[in-house]
């Protein structure tokens, strides 16, 4: 065989050998790209569930806690994942003299990834810090020389937690409402709301004309966001005492 036919035969091998070579290369790439794919649909459907069940618990705690009534209520929500529990939050009205009614509100709060859902003193919010937003707003706001404040207090009873792992679990929250109305004479109020929420109720606060600062009263490491509102005010005071009780089961 002549030195050309062993360069042609030499040259044939090399190209199809390179053409496995790119062929497999082009099979790991495919593959590879399947696999990122197939991550990011994964994580738009996980992301897609979370916001999902974060959008149902708000809906439900905004209809559970409703203080529009006073005939007794009964909501129920289902938990896929997560755990809901009762906890310990306080309202304070301020004024010049000092703190002129304060009360233990307690929340609601619900927990599953990181978007927490948490219903406290008659607004639902979602998410921490200063990364959260209200679903649903509270009962504050002044209008013609008065200061309106609807606070709801839990008087929680029952289960103060539950939670559910690879299942869903319905959680029954019942509340028997009364109301109690005061009349506090003119002075220049606060509102100071604990929460772990505070760039929400901080955003709606400015919204309505305060001023704002935090404040951790009781040093337990859940800031009170401390609403300030300009002049002296009557404050017309709405305490709703909703006496909740919740159960798992429809």
């Amino acid at each position: 065989m002549s030195r050309n036919q062993h360069s042609a035969t030499g040259t044939r091998r090399d190209r199809a050998q390179s053409a496995i070579v790119g062929v497999a290369l082009l099979l790991g790439l495919t593959v590879v790209g399947i696999g990122i794919l197939t991550a990011a649909a994964g994580t738009v459907v996980q992301e897609g569930a979370s916001t999902a069940a974060t959008t149902r618990v708000a809906g439900g705690l905004d209809d559970a806690l409703d203080t529009g009534t006073a005939a007794e209520t009964e909501a129920t929500i289902r938990l896929s994942g997560g755990t809901m529990r009762v906890t310990n939050r306080t309202v304070r009205v301020l004024n010049d003299s000092g703190v002129a009614w304060s009360g233990h509100a307690g929340a609601v709060v619900y927990e599953s990834g990181n978007k927490p859902v948490s219903a406290v003193a008659g607004a639902v919010a979602v998410g921490n810090g200063d990364r959260s937003r209200l679903d649903a707003p509270p009962s504050i706001a002044p209008a013609n020389g008065t200061l309106y404040v609807g606070v709801p207090v839990l008087n929680a009873s029952g289960t103060d937690a539950v939670s559910a792992r690879e299942t869903t679990v319905p959680v029954t929250i019942r509340t028997t409402p009364t109301h109690e109305r005061r009349l506090l004479s003119a002075n220049r109020y606060r509102v100071a709301v604990e929460t772990a929420a505070p760039g929400a109720w901080e955003r709606h606060f400015r919204d309505q004309g305060a001023t704002t600062s935090r404040r951790d009263f009781d040093a337990d490491g859940t800031p009170s966001v401390v609403a300030d509102f300009p002049g002296r005010r009557t404050l017309h005071l709405v305490v709703h005492d909703l006496r909740l009780r919740m159960e798992v089961g429809a």
